[in-house]
């Protein structure tokens, strides 16, 4: 089921502009919600894990590391073909982590960082390319990094936010890769410093989006414009959130979904560039944390993480159907 984005709001009962938005705890979705929600229930991911990282190679959705349910940090890899509908086993990374970041370039889908089993940020970086049955050692890091956000554009692999190099150092600069020449170089990082945020790529800017420091919650957006090297700030997330992840779509868009805070949030907005302005999305039926978002077309895709605040696990996956691009 197809659905128009100018109806959503509609279905919503809201009205969203720009700008900061009061924010509470996460409202439960209503029964109007849970029995006319548009979102698709696909086959579970074969493990159930949170704090994943995903990144999409034609399409393929590749979700790899994560907690699972013990706490123990995993390499696992797992593969959902979005025109198959199915799940197959992936090659694992050479090194168990959490909280890792991912983006692809090239046809190649890239890991970066994470956090090591003792909490330690790890510096390593891996390569899947198209096809291939095992993952290459890139150029690490020039500093150890988790739980922050990236996303391509072009040949260039951004990597911002998060903590690093100590436990519980807050990054402040942003790391560029170059897939190419298969170099790092260092970059202003975003004017509001955060971890456990949302990254995403579109209309040629690179996004950051929410996050929190400690436990205080962040509705920061900002993009990168590589042209002119320079920060800008963006209208607030309307509903402030960490644990949260974000996507580009093919029509320019921003969309970020789940995050915690006291409890999971099922919110799920999209900025229109354009608008310049936030408007709502269907709530997910299953809110998560920890989770991955991605896009393949003009269908938006959440993939596993934690149903509840903490260390909790899920399979869940699911789809929202947007407008054609």
């Amino acid at each position: 089921m197809r659905v128009a984005l100018l109806a959503v709001t509609t279905l919503l009962g809201l009205t969203v502009s720009g700008g900061a938005a009061a924010c509470g705890g996460p409202a439960e979705p209503t029964q109007q919600h849970q029995t006319a929600s548009p979102w698709q229930r696909l086959p579970d991911a074969p493990s159930e894990r949170t704090e994943v990282a995903a990144a999409v190679t034609g399409a393929k959705i590749v979700v790899a590391g994560g907690y699972q349910r013990d706490g123990g940090s995993v390499s696992t890899v797992e593969i959902y073909d979005t025109a198959a509908r199915a799940w197959t086993a992936g090659p694992p990374l050479p090194l168990a982590v959490n909280h890792a970041m991912a983006a692809a370039a090239g046809g190649a889908v890239y890991v970066f960082g994470g956090f090591l089993a003792d909490g330690t940020p790890s510096a390593a970086a891996f390569r899947l390319p198209a096809g291939a049955q095992r993952w290459e050692s890139v150029a690490d890091l020039p500093e150890a990094r988790g739980a922050g956000a990236s996303a391509a554009l072009g040949t260039s692999i951004f990597v911002a936010g998060g903590i690093g190099p100590g436990k519980d150092l807050l990054a402040a600069s942003m790391l560029v890769y170059d897939t190419v020449a298969d170099r790092w170089r260092s970059a202003p990082g975003p004017p509001t410093p955060r971890e456990h945020l949302g990254g995403a790529a579109a209309g040629g800017r690179f996004y950051t989006v929410g996050g929190r420091v400690g436990g205080q919650l962040r509705a920061a957006v900002e993009s990168f414009d590589p042209a002119t090297g320079a920060w800008t700030k963006r209208p607030d997330l309307p509903t402030a959130r960490g644990g949260l992840a974000a996507t580009g779509t093919c029509h320019g868009w921003v969309i970020a979904a789940g995050g915690e805070g006291k409890e999971t949030f099922p919110q799920v907005e999209l900025y229109d560039p354009a608008a310049d302005r936030w408007r709502a999305l269907p709530p997910m039926p299953n809110p998560r944390h920890g989770l991955a978002v991605v896009t393949v077309g003009s269908t938006l895709f959440t993939l596993p993480g934690g149903p509840k605040p903490g260390l909790f696990v899920a399979a869940t996956t699911e789809s929202l159907d947007l407008d054609p691009c």
